[in-house]
């Protein structure tokens, strides 16, 4: 089997793409912006990489749809603050341009497999949320913070429209916050664009202070990566045709925490490594309101629970990685990263 896995070197598509070539016989056919986190990934003649533009390369990428089994479209902008900074950005890459590969796998009879979010479900008041009854509420229009949701959302709608009119094979996830080595990287963090776990290790390693948006008070399910992968691996190999036509939550619901928990959870963390356990300075916490630290177009969404039980009756899938052992690998692997760079430099 061909995967196209478009955003290869991002956090998904580089863990995805280690677990296929590892795993199975399949062939992988990536393109990205960079390489950096699938450099370690061994040589194979089963993985075609080529480094690239989506927008620029229309004819590379739509060749490379005909030739391939499943469609795997992981390029998207994925932070908060570039949502309020440049919404046209965002709607142009998130929407436009997949809307253009989703055509194309309709025009080539592709299974695609798109990653939708969790942001979908706005600011939902449901205790847990259900991919089939829960309604997606989104806020005012003078909040850019939703424009994301809402590409996401109506690629959702474009895709179940296609696969309604059995035009098109396809399978929606919605990642819960997941985390893990390669999620984001600690310098764009610096500037304050990238997600929550990766901005406060970011904070403890430069010893900045952790900011906590209008006090913390956001609750988020945060799921290890390689659980994560589990339930794709289920869904691309597809037994039964279980996957297919269908919507998945993909996330841990017993790893809800507030985002003031997570921050001391990882301070603790940090001030335990061997690394930092003798640093004589460590972040503090503080305090922002979401308006000084965002802008205007901001609006928070304060829970976020996952119900899985779709995806453990289909795929017999569940999370097995706690929130707290979760949390350490992820703090470990940047660390660890860190470190070898620190040792490369001086070398």
């Amino acid at each position: 089997m061909k995967e196209l896995i478009l955003g290869v070197n991002g956090f998904i598509g580089s863990h995805l793409s280690e677990r296929i070539l590892q795993g199975t016989d399949w062939e992988v056919y990536g393109k990205d912006l960079g390489f950096d986190k699938i450099a370690h990934i061994p040589p194979s003649s089963r993985f075609h990489y080529v480094e690239g533009d989506i927008s620029i390369n229309r004819e590379w990428v739509e060749y490379h749809i005909k030739k391939c089994d499943v469609v795997l479209p992981l390029v998207a902008i994925a932070t908060p603050k570039t949502y309020i900074e440049n919404p046209l950005g965002v709607f142009e890459l998130d929407f436009e341009e997949n809307l253009r590969i989703i055509r194309q796998c309709v025009k080539y009879r592709r299974r695609v497999v798109f990653p939708s979010t969790s942001e979908v479900y706005g600011m939902c008041g449901d205790k847990d949320f259900d991919e089939y009854g829960s309604h997606l509420v989104m806020g005012p229009v003078n909040k850019q913070r939703w424009i994301y949701a809402c590409s996401k959302q109506l690629l959702d709608r474009v895709i179940w429209a296609y696969g309604s009119r059995g035009e098109l094979d396809f399978t929606l996830i919605r990642p819960f916050n997941w985390i893990g080595p390669r999620l984001d990287s600690l310098e764009t963090a610096k500037e304050g664009s990238s997600r929550v776990v990766t901005q406060f290790i970011a904070s403890l390693v430069y010893q900045e202070p952790i900011v906590l948006v209008d006090g913390g008070r956001q609750r988020r399910s945060f799921t290890y990566i390689t659980d994560g992968i589990n339930a794709l691996m289920s869904i691309l190999f597809n037994k039964d045709k279980a996957a297919s036509g269908k919507i998945f939550n993909i996330g841990n619901p017993a790893n809800n925490c507030s985002i003031e928990e997570l921050a001391r959870k990882l301070l603790t963390m940090f001030k335990q490594h061997p690394s930092h356990r003798n640093d004589k300075v460590y972040s503090p916490i503080i305090i922002k309101g979401s308006g000084e630290f965002y802008g205007d177009g901001y609006q928070d969404i304060y829970n976020r629970v996952p119900s899985i039980l779709n995806a453990k009756k289909a795929l017999g899938w569940e999370p097995t990685v706690g929130l707290d052992e979760a949390l350490r690998r992820t703090l470990d692997s940047f660390l660890s990263e860190m470190d070898n760079h620190r040792a490369a430099a001086c070398a």
